[in-house]
């Protein structure tokens, strides 16, 4: 006797049988994911531009350095303006910039000052803004959404597995399935339950985006320094006090690698996300395959590559601790010394 079982009309009766029995809770998680999606574009939306620009420099100035922040500022500006008027005005200033951020001294200060007085007039010269601005933000509000609810999930999730070895072997395997499962697949049955629009794009963001959260957060504290835990103990540290005072500050910087690729992962999903009615620059590319469109194609994509390098670098300076950036400091003026030697 042979037991026919065929895998994928399982799959497919499960997925009916939730739409039949359970379609007012899928529609009520699909109404609320939209309604923080699109009140979160609104609210990138109503924010002016240069508000916007001036919190970005802000955090590039502050966590990286001063070149990223001029970068930042010109990029942004790139992306508000357009890719049209005034991009070659701005390009070359970036690079004469970042030509004269290499050598520091008294004539280069010079001449940064009088460049930057140049800039406001290659702003008027841009004129009205036409770039993509607000599809930018509507990208952006989809990321932050949807790398946020995946933190709120995976942060704990890492911590069950760190703790718990039975939790580690049930939620390993799923999170495979999660990385390695084409993106397509999930939509699917992601679209008959909640129909296409927002909501199917940011499950399906997030599905993608956990996994790393997740992993990272559970390598970070599975890494703490057993002497360190020990000490704690000896102390008469509590589970919890273990856990807040001495396991997750030092894993602070796997987890904030974590969030870094997470963000990073969100906005891998973009172009995606726009096949299932998700607007931003996704859309934009999506459209420049169609039309076969060269030249929205490149800017839109221009778009989304700036976004992630402003993304990356800034999240990624949270994970590296202050003592790093002092090594890299002693370890520069060390190199500098040795060359000035043996000139």
């Amino acid at each position: 006797m042979i037991i026919e079982f065929d895998l994928g009309e399982a799959v497919e009766h499960g997925i009916d049988f939730l739409r039949n029995n359970c379609s007012a809770f899928f529609d009520n998680v699909g109404n609320s994911l939209e309604y923080i999606g699109k009140s979160m574009e609104a609210f990138l939306l109503f924010i002016p531009p240069w508000l916007i620009i001036a919190i970005f420099v802000g955090f590039a100035f502050w966590r990286v350095s001063y070149r990223f922040a001029i970068f930042t500022a010109l990029s942004l500006l790139l992306i508000l303006y357009g890719f049209a008027n005034g991009f070659w005005e701005l390009t070359i200033l970036a690079i004469w910039l970042a030509l004269l951020s290499l050598k520091r001294n008294k004539l280069t200060y010079v001449l940064s000052a009088i460049s930057y007085l140049y800039l406001p007039y290659v702003l008027y010269e841009l004129g009205k803004p036409l770039g993509y601005w607000d599809d930018t933000m509507i990208t952006l509000g989809l990321i932050l959404n949807s790398t946020l609810i995946s933190l709120i999930i995976g942060i704990p999730l890492g911590i069950c597995m760190a703790k718990s070895r039975y939790v580690e072997y049930i939620i390993r395997p799923v999170l495979d399935l999660m990385q390695t499962m084409p993106a397509f697949v999930y939509l699917i049955p992601a679209t008959i339950l909640f129909n296409i629009g927002y909501s199917v794009g940011i499950i399906a963001t997030i599905i993608f985006a956990m996994p790393p959260a997740v992993r990272l957060t559970h390598l970070g504290i599975r890494q703490v320094n057993r002497e360190l835990l020990e000490a704690g103990r000896s102390f008469g540290c509590t589970y919890w006090q273990l856990l807040f005072k001495v396991q997750l500050p030092n894993a602070m910087p796997s987890i904030m690698t974590g969030v870094n690729q997470c963000l990073m992962m969100s906005l891998s999903m973009v172009i995606i996300g726009s096949m299932v009615g998700v607007e931003g620059l996704g859309q934009l590319v999506n459209k420049s395959l169609t039309t076969l469109n060269i030249s929205l194609g490149f800017k839109s994509g221009l778009a989304v590559v700036l976004l992630a390098v402003i993304l990356d670098r800034i999240t990624e300076s949270f994970g590296r601790s202050q003592l790093d950036k002092r090594k890299s400091r002693i370890e520069w003026i060390k190199e500098r010394l040795h060359n000035l030697q043996d000139n």
